[in-house]
Parts: structure tokens; sequence; C-alpha cells
């Protein structure tokens, strides 16, 4: 099985899950506040159906992702609020959970047909089929942990969390340039440990700069999904430790994150 392949899977077992979360969901909880300031429970929905949509321009109409751009550049900081709004507002709670149900399979069909070798424009670097997957199943996964925290669930960590320690691994320069700083010229050696207690690494092992903790504390940090005072993630060196209170996993601008929880 192709790294694509695999992916596409896990992706696919990642929407379910979340699917599953909400599709029991009553008219309440779907009006319900999330983590995510504004954001009711539907916006979260909302939000990963446009993200959908548009990634699907982007894997069969690249010149028509241009456009997509284009709005985005007229209102940067709030064009994906505005995105998810409207969405809302169109559809109620039934007809926005078939709306997502269709356009993610949609994009998961594009993504399985596309060439070897495709790169697909974004709001970021372009994409390949593997990352274009990788970024659904973190958004999916961050977006989902809103959701959980939002109707009081616990989810299981699963191994699909190594793709989004791994894009947020791989963003770590991106985090910096968004700042407007220059990112460190030393590769980083991260080591993660997972739920099964698997070791999980990546950069030289004799690098200078480290950060270490639990998988799932990672990708919490690096989705911004929890402060990182609230975290096991461990960082040895200046900029190792610099890094911990930017990082993003996601393209467009800087993040606010979460405050500590004793701030909340």
């Amino acid at each position: 099985m192709s790294d694509a392949s695999a992916v596409l899977d896990d992706l696919r077992s990642e929407s379910l899950e979340l699917d599953l979360l909400v599709a029991g969901a009553t008219a309440r909880q779907w009006a319900g506040e999330t983590p995510a300031e504004g954001w009711t429970l539907a916006h979260q929905i909302a939000h990963l159906s446009w993200t959908d949509d548009v990634a699907l321009i982007s894997v069969t109409d690249p010149g028509r992702f241009g456009d997509e751009v284009a709005k985005a550049m007229e209102d940067p900081e709030g064009f994906v609020d505005r995105a998810a709004e409207e969405i809302v507002a169109a559809y109620p709670p039934d007809a926005l959970l078939v709306r997502w149900r269709e356009g993610r399979e949609r994009l998961r069909e594009a993504l399985r047909a596309a060439p070897a070798g495709s790169k697909f424009p974004w709001y970021g670097p372009p994409m390949s089929v593997a990352s274009m997957a990788t970024g659904r199943l973190m958004e999916t996964w961050a977006h989902g942990q809103d959701i959980a925290d939002a109707l009081g669930v616990t989810r299981t960590p699963t191994a699909r969390l190594r793709h989004v320690a791994r894009i947020g691994v791989r963003a770590r320069d991106y985090a910096f340039l968004v700042r407007g700083k220059q990112p460190p010229s030393e590769e980083f050696r991260v080591e993660l440990t997972a739920p099964d207690g698997e070791l999980i690494t990546y950069g030289p092992e004799d690098a200078g700069q480290r950060v270490t903790g639990p998988l799932h504390d990672f990708c919490l940090l690096v989705t911004q999904r929890a402060h990182r005072d609230d975290l096991a993630v461990r960082a040895a060196g200046a900029d190792a430790d610099a890094w911990l209170s930017i990082a993003q996993a996601f393209a467009g601008p800087a993040g606010a994150g979460r405050a500590p929880k004793g701030e909340r």
C-alpha cells in the first residue's frame, strides 16, 4: 500500500469516528459553543465541509483555486470564519451532516484518482496527494477535539496521530516564517511516545535542540488545542523552546492558541 493510500484510509477512519460523535448530537448541542471562540458545533463541521470543498477545487481545477486564494487575500483574518458562518446559515444540522459526508467522499475519491506525483495549490506550500490527505486528517482530528471537548467526551488516541505529528514537525519553519521570524538553521530532534509505548522520532539523534513528550500532547500542541503549560511536551535548547510557544500544523495566519486551563 502506498503512503498516499494509507493516509487516505486513515482520513476516512478519522472522519467516520467524528461522524459517529456528531451524528447523535441534539439540536441544542449543535448550537452549543465549542472551545473555539464564537464557533458552535455546527461551525466546526461547516468548516470541515468548506475546506473539503476548496481542497476538491484545488485537486480538480487548480486554475479556479486561484479565485479562492484571492478571496482569502481580501480578508485574511476573517475569510475562514465567514465561510463557516455562511454554511451554518444555509444548512440545518441534518443537511449539514449530509453535506460534509458527501463532500469528504468526493475529495477522497479525487485524491485516489490523482496521478502519482501530482501537486496541488494551497494556502501554504503546494500539496501532494499524501500531504493533502494528511492536512485533512489533521484538521478533522483537531476540530474533532473541539467538538469532543464541547460534548464532554474523552477520545482514545489512535495510531493516526502519527500523521498529525508529522505535519506538525514539517511545519516548524512555517510557524516561524508566518510570524516574521527567521527559522532556526539546524534540525531538531523530536522524540514522541505513542500510547502503546513506541517511540516515534524525527531529526538527527545528536541534534542540540530537542523536543520530547507524549505523542498525543504534541498533537494537541501543534494544532493549538491546548496550551503548552498544560501538556507534558518539553524542550531542550532555546530554539526548541521558542518553537513550542508558536508551533502550528496548519496553513494561514498565526493562531491565537488556547489559554492555560487556569486562565480560561
